[in-house]
């Protein structure tokens, strides 16, 4: 018995051997080939691709459709399997993949129906660049199949990978209108949603549009808020919800990014310089891909193209770089990107049928892996003076009551994605781009410098068309039939409440509707390039933008307010620009990982002074943790932590108060909005402590201060001591693959970055969060890129048996200086027609 026990095992044993054999031979059979020769047809030359130590990939091509179908083959080599993520985030196709879990994210995806809009407008969104598109598709096509086995994701997934077509790479340009654009409008309902219930004074200050922190590039900062007083907002005799715990404070995470440049007056020998690091969420692999792109093309200056940095696999182009003439960074430009609008008044049906003309019920499709599929019914209208657009628009419900609300958002223009972005490469001059806007990208700050030492900026991409005064709602009543607009008149003589622009500025023309048919606005097209905001040349010879305003006066009105960051990151950059005369690739490089906590030097201060007068135990024991205050967000910091835990308990605190009265008439309908600029409004109250403007929750200001404190002080305490609750323990990189989770037991140790600590946060330059921070650094002086410096984390490759998994991760994390040009070739390619 011992025997066939003994002989069992060993049978058992060997199984296990063969098929951990044979599951590391597809594993590596899913690796591209790094090195030798490979036929690819189509080409008019042969291509050579080479890697350098990192796995940075350097193309030599003989023209620009050859140099797209060797980038379209190693983008599909390296990460077909994200360049899928993306277009089906974009398209609503998850469900496809993943089953049921994905289902949400498909219907708030689906409705926006971009495969057909992309569908529809494919030719326009690639204009004169559609050989570069279809040569791209076919490196991709032939990226793919030219794998042994298919990407290690779909074997454990046991799923066939889908084939790249056109309307794919258009996807992924949408998929990042998702990522930074709120597709939604939740900001901007939620506010149209409370502002009815709210005292103007007290709605004026929650949709305050800046404080003291501004560090704009035109006008003067907004300053901090001046405080109404009793006789127009006393909280203490307006409705309140009832005390059964305080509203979470809404927040968007704000994805965007720095950018700065100096001009040649600011540096040794004449030269400008980019700096650029755009955060994103954080992953493994990046979501970008390093490559250098070198062929002869007649437009670039001396008839060749040499373009490095950047390049997002599904698109044809490098987003972000160097041409050796021209160095461009991007940060999200928080303009308005939405408006909400009003075509239905009725129940749903009977809308619909009012205005049949314009309006129809399109049905999605949504596949789903192993269940049955779901037909999505998505009612939609189209504007008919809505110019240049043949794009319908989905129709949202917005309880209470029967108002439907049709949201506007700029990523339905016809004009929203274009590879006019690929024109990047050979941009000879600031002149040059100046002249010639990109507008085939979300809504960007644009900072760039060329080679003669100049530096500009510009609101460049997607950016639609805003005329100060105009009641938003009224784009959308365009073209209804007559007892519609009868009927939202009538809604509105009786005091309803219907979407307006932002924070509810009003339209002085008695008829919104017949305003926009007699020309007073709201035409909701993109900016043409004399519109554009641009800024070159500066006095200071200074740029800095870090998704907060920009603007001021009528340029700010057109553009609108997207919900900007609040200022602080952009001024510590600012005033880091101005501590130096002379500056260089080292210095801005300083300047991205300053991890100074500026910001937060105040409400340290504010903490010990309460602590002291109140003598209450939370804020005492905070107080006391927060004695080793550095002024930095260093991993080891554990007032840091502290304090800034504290200062979100009470801003949460402040806001409860500030929309109780919107809470206890919307109940469960209330929605808390997004409040960037609410510093600016809770620091002038904690400075003056009026007692009409606090919480009905708390007897006085030091209540509300000691019940934050507690909240916080019982949090980290239920962790352990106080004293050991670091700021690195808060801030750790959580860096992993997207199917990490899927592989018991071992998945997060093979396919996670290390667990980090990581200093910085989001109001500094430095912004670093587990999952969250700088998808890349670079600092680029055009004609001097071998003095430049670049990070990546997450590395170049999608497999994690690549030598370049994780490649120059560690880098980032510790922001060691990496040089921006590839290295030495340490592997060859060679692609033959």
């Amino acid at each position: 018995m011992v025997r066939w026990f003994r002989r069992l095992a060993l049978l058992l044993l060997g199984l296990i051997l063969v098929f951990a054999i044979l599951a590391w031979w597809l594993l590596r059979a899913s690796l591209p080939q790094l090195d030798g020769e490979v036929v690819l047809g189509d080409l008019s030359a042969p291509v050579t691709i080479q890697r350098d130590a990192l796995g940075v990939v350097t193309i030599d091509a003989a023209n620009e459709t050859d140099a797209m179908r060797a980038l379209g083959y190693v983008h599909a080599q390296e990460r077909y399997f994200e360049m899928d993520l993306m277009r089906r985030t974009a398209a609503g196709e998850l469900s496809e993949l993943f089953g049921p879990i994905a289902l949400e994210t498909d219907k708030k995806h689906r409705m926006h129906r971009m495969r057909a809009r992309v569908m529809q407008n494919l030719d326009r969104i690639a204009g004169d660049k559609l050989p570069q598109l279809q040569a791209y598709t076919d490196g991709v096509h032939a990226g793919l199949f030219a794998l042994d086995v298919r990407p290690w994701p779909y074997l454990l997934l046991r799923a066939k990978p889908e084939p790249w077509q056109m309307v794919d790479s258009a996807l992924v340009g949408f998929a990042m209108y998702f990522d930074l654009q709120d597709a939604q409008n939740t900001r901007e309902l939620a506010l149209i949603k409370i502002r009815p219930h709210l005292p103007p004074a007290l709605f004026a200050l929650l949709a305050r549009d800046g404080t003291s922190w501004d560090a704009p590039l035109f006008g003067e900062p907004r300053g901090d808020a001046q405080l109404p007083e009793a006789a127009l907002v006393d909280l203490r005799d307006l409705p309140a919800p009832p005390r059964d715990g305080v509203q979470a404070l809404a927040s968007k995470g704000t994805p965007g990014s720095n950018n700065f440049a100096v001009s040649g007056e600011l540096t040794p020998d004449g030269r400008a310089i980019v700096a650029d690091d755009m955060h994103l969420g954080l992953r493994a692999p990046n979501i970008w891909f390093r490559a250098r792109l070198r062929y002869r093309d007649p437009a670039a200056p001396g008839g060749r193209t040499d373009v490095q940095g950047f390049t997002l696999p599904g698109l044809p182009a490098v987003i972000v770089g160097s041409n050796g003439h021209v160095a461009w960074g991007f940060t999200n430009g928080y303009v308005d990107n939405s408006d909400a609008g009003v075509p239905c008044v009725k129940a749903h049906d009977s809308c619909l049928e009012a205005q049949s003309e314009n309006a129809r019920i399109d049905i999605e499709r949504i596949l789903v892996r192993g269940s049955p599929p779901l037909d999505l019914h998505i009612p939609e209208f189209q504007p008919l003076q809505w110019p240049g657009t043949r794009s319908a628009i989905p129709i949202t419900q917005t309880p209470p009551g029967d108002i439907w609300v049709a949201n506007l958002w700029s990523a339905y223009s016809p004009d929203a994605i274009s590879l006019d972005l690929a024109r990047t490469a050979t941009m000879r001059s600031v002149d040059n781009v100046l002249g010639s806007p990109l507008i085939g990208l979300p809504a960007q700050n644009f900072v760039i410098a060329d080679r003669t030492g100049r530096i500009a900026w510009m609101i460049s991409g997607n950016v639609p068309t805003h005329v100060p005064g105009c009641d938003r709602y009224a784009l959308a009543l365009l073209g209804q039939p007559r007892p519609v607009l009868n009927e939202v008149r009538d809604i509105k003589a009786k005091g309803a409440s219907l979407p307006s622009i932002g924070a509810g500025q009003q339209s002085t023309h008695p008829d919104p509707t017949e305003a926009v048919r007699e020309g007073e606005g709201c035409e909701g097209r993109p900016m043409t390039a004399a519109e554009t905001p641009m800024l070159a040349d500066p006095d200071s010879h200074r740029l800095w933008t870090a998704n907060n305003r920009t603007l001021d006066g009528e340029a700010l009105q057109k553009v609108g307010d997207g919900g900007y960051a609040l200022g602080a990151r952009a001024k510590q950059i600012r005033d880091d620009l101005f501590a130096k005369d002379k500056l260089t690739e080292r210095d801005l490089l300083a300047i991205q990982l300053d991890d100074r906590a500026v910001f937060l030097e105040r409400w340290w201060k504010l903490l010990v002074h309460q602590a002291a007068v109140s003598r209450t135990p939370a804020l005492a024991a905070l107080s006391d943790a927060a004695s080793d205050w550095t002024g930095r967000a260093s991993t080891g910091s554990v007032a840091y932590r502290v304090v800034r835990a504290w200062r979100l308990a009470v801003h949460a605190r402040i806001a409860d108060g500030l929309t109780a009265p919107a809470q206890a008439a919307l109940g469960k309908d209330f929605v808390m909005p997004d409040l960037p600029q609410l510093e600016g409004v809770v620091w002038p109250l904690l400075r003056q402590r009026p007692q009409h403007l606090l919480s009905r929750r708390y007897d006085s200001w030091d209540a509300l201060l000691e019940d934050a404190a507690k909240e916080v002080h019982d949090e980290l305490a239920s962790q352990g001591p106080l004293s050991a609750r670091t700021w690195g323990e808060r801030n750790t990189a959580d860096i992993c693959h997207p199917l990490a989770n899927a592989i018991p037991l071992v998945g997060r140790r093979m396919l996670c970055m290390p667990a980090d600590q990581l200093p910085g946060d989001t109001a500094m330059p430095r912004v670093q969060g587990p999952r969250f921070g700088a998808s890349e650094r670079m600092v680029v002086s055009p004609g001097h890129e071998e003095d430049g410096i670049i990070h990546m984390p997450g590395g170049q490759s999608g497999h994690f048996l690549s030598p370049f998994w994780g490649a120059g991760h560690d880098d980032w994390v510790h922001g060691r200086p990496t040089p921006f040009l590839p290295g030495k070739a340490e592997h060859t390619l060679r692609l033959t027609p």
